[in-house]
């Protein structure tokens, strides 16, 4: 069962240790870890943690995803063209 409210991407980079996640679902929301369970259990309280300051600063806080999806993939080169 996934315990995330949102969707998660992860991605792996050149050193094996290290990891960036962020959320499709959840503008603003990234974070690193150095593993992909690392990276869960950040995602997990830092959601958390993202929407209580959205709440705070009484910003719009997008709806739960009734479907979230964690994806693994390699990280994505964004240089601009």
């Amino acid at each position: 069962m996934i315990e995330l409210p949102y969707s998660l991407i992860i991605e792996a980079t050149e050193e094996p240790d290290y990891f960036g996640f962020y959320s499709p679902d959840l503008e603003g929301f990234s974070g690193i870890g150095h593993s992909i369970e690392d990276c869960l259990y950040k995602a997990k309280w830092g959601m958390k943690e993202h929407i209580e300051l959205l709440a705070k600063q009484q910003l719009p806080i997008p709806i739960k995803n009734p479907d979230p999806k964690i994806i693994v993939q390699n990280e994505r080169n964004r240089a601009a063209a």
